[in-house]
């Protein structure tokens, strides 16, 4: 691609906000376009169709998303594992946030029919992973996780965190559903982020027991919290590039 950094970046969050309004399956190289400011043949001159755009743009979050991962790679390892189920949370008022997730699940349903989409939920698939893995690597070495299988570990984690993001934009936000509080659930849990209910039980009944002796698990908030104060960004912001990749 020929176009300025600047003109890239404003056509990467021309796509973002088109998907939150649009999603995948009726978007137009048209409505990209208007949410960019840039004209449709322009659009066409740097990318030749619209898959060409969406796989572009679906590298750009992922690249993203390591960027700002390594980040807060300084950070001690149990604060940097907290924050990796952080960034699976968002809450039931980011409307924009699960409108966006909801196009990337769409886009997602092609990946075994389109081959580039499926080499970027490939690359997406081994980057979460690997950033688990190495997290859980630097935590043995500095003596805070017991000794584990940290690939099969990584790959449980994010299976966990993946699944309940999937669930809470497919069937809502509370254990029952939205509105649906479910059996024995108080009506106030229905308002509760499912992607919360579940990266907290994942600290508690996998990262916890992971802890070696004298070592103290850091709350999500704080941690996240902690992870702004350093990086000056808030990972659980809303844009491109505040998105885990799906």
């Amino acid at each position: 691609m020929s176009e300025q950094p600047g003109a890239a970046d404003e056509i990467m969050d021309g796509v973002y906000r088109a998907l939150c309004k649009h999603g995948y399956a009726g978007l137009t190289m048209q409505d990209i376009a208007d949410e960019c400011s840039k004209s449709k043949s322009l659009l066409h001159y740097h990318y030749d169709t619209k898959e060409d755009l969406l796989v572009a743009f679906l590298a750009r979050v992922i690249s993203d998303f390591e960027r700002r991962m390594s980040r807060g790679a300084d950070a001690p390892p149990v604060e940097r594992l907290v924050a990796f189920v952080g960034w699976f949370v968002f809450e039931p008022a980011e409307t924009e946030r699960e409108s966006f997730h909801i196009g990337l699940l769409e886009m997602r349903s092609q990946g075994p029919f389109n081959d580039r989409i499926r080499e970027q939920l490939l690359r997406s698939d081994r980057l979460l992973r690997e950033t688990a893995a190495d997290v859980l690597s630097d935590g043995i070495d500095a003596g805070v996780f017991r000794d584990v299988d940290v690939d099969e570990t990584a790959a449980l984690l994010v299976a966990t965190l993946d699944g309940a993001r999937t669930r809470q934009i497919t069937l809502g936000t509370g254990l029952g559903g939205q509105g649906d509080p479910g059996p024995g659930q108080p009506d106030a849990e229905a308002d509760i982020a499912y992607t919360r209910t579940v990266a907290e039980a994942t600290l508690r009944r996998i990262v916890e027991p992971l802890l070696a002796e004298g070592t103290t698990l850091p709350s999500l908030d704080e941690t996240l919290g902690k992870l702004t104060a350093r990086t000056g960004e808030n990972p659980a912001g809303s844009g491109p590039a505040s998105e885990t990749p799906e």
